[in-house]
């Protein structure tokens, strides 16, 4: 395998996006002579120490998307997560010592949160945290913000990377490469287009949706649970926040009872898993950039691989 970065170069680009955060800390008036990073993986993530603020970097993109492309996507974060936490929703809210704007540096667009203490002690409950997804929903429903359908679908990478895919055999063996193809056939129009969608499932309402998992961005903070991490919030079914997690689709459908939601619909979901196969199969192009997630994606590969075509999804 050719093209993957080395330890030293994760390392520098680490280095390199604390060091944006925190010269973008400081001339923002922070105190942030104490920084360090919390975590890394697709973004970089620093406490801007002694200051209550974390700075969230991404640094793992695909060649879709610009500063420019994410900023605007960052807007849209910080603004519900802005607009849930005025409404009481328990969110991880954008810090109060920096305006709620994505900040450029360094050649990188991050976003400032405040600083919460984790309960490192508890393990995630990801039945109960489905159950809360719904609540989440029922919140999300009045954002009178706009937000693009299905942009977290990201169709412009998972068309780019299947033609990347191509020269990578080395990513994705042939034949399965010649199946993805025909799968994103069926699969793409419906996430490119709000009217083919809603001919293909009828009734089934949208709305704003966190867009990435819910059930696995619930933080244990140690004043409570927390909503966090809106990056791909977007307007689509609730069914695409479920996506993988169709064995706990009943505890969703009981917090959607309590909230006075609808409950989850099988054919969406199927579609929704689905897309998100392929999406892994795109992300299959990042791990030049994040070896380590060659390992974390063969799992859901080998799934994707032993399912039904398309997820069983046929356009209509």
């Amino acid at each position: 395998m050719t093209g993957f970065a080395t330890p030293q170069d994760t390392a520098a680009r680490t280095a390199a996006a604390l060091d944006a955060a925190v010269e973008a800390g400081r001339e923002l008036g922070l105190d942030v002579g104490e920084a360090e990073v919390l975590y890394e993986l697709f973004s970089v993530v620093v406490h801007l120490a002694p200051s209550p603020v974390v700075a969230r970097i991404p640094v793992v993109l695909p060649a879709t998307t610009t500063l420019d492309s994410l900023a605007a996507r960052q807007r849209d974060e910080l603004a519900v997560a802005s607009w849930l936490a005025g409404r009481g929703v328990p969110v991880i809210e954008p810090s109060p010592l920096t305006p709620a704007e994505p900040v450029r540096r360094g050649g990188f667009s991050m976003t400032f949160w405040a600083y919460v203490e984790q309960d490192r002690g508890r393990e995630p409950d990801y039945a109960a945290n489905t159950e809360s997804t719904a609540r989440l929903h029922a919140a999300l429903r009045d954002y009178p913000g706009e937000l693009a359908f299905l942009s977290s679908a990201e169709p412009e990478f998972v068309t780019a990377a299947l033609a990347e895919l191509a020269g990578r055999p080395d990513l994705l063996a042939a034949d399965d490469l010649e199946r993805a193809v025909r799968e994103w056939e069926v699969l793409e129009p419906l996430v490119r287009s709000r009217e083919a969608f809603e001919a293909r499932f009828p009734g089934v309402d949208l709305q704003p949706v966190h867009g990435d998992s819910p059930p696995a961005n619930i933080f244990h903070g140690v004043d409570g649970d927390r909503y966090s991490d809106f990056e791909m919030v977007t307007l689509g079914p609730v069914e695409w926040d479920l996506g993988g997690l169709g064995p706990l689709a009943p505890a969703y459908d009981e917090g959607a009872r309590e909230v006075g939601i609808r409950e989850l619909d099988a054919d969406v979901l199927a579609f929704v898993d689905a897309v998100g196969k392929l999406r892994i199969i795109a992300c299959l192009t990042l791990a030049p950039q994040l070896p380590v997630l060659a390992d974390y994606l063969t799992p859901a590969v080998d799934q994707w691989r032993a399912g039904a075509f398309a997820g069983g999804v046929v356009a209509g």
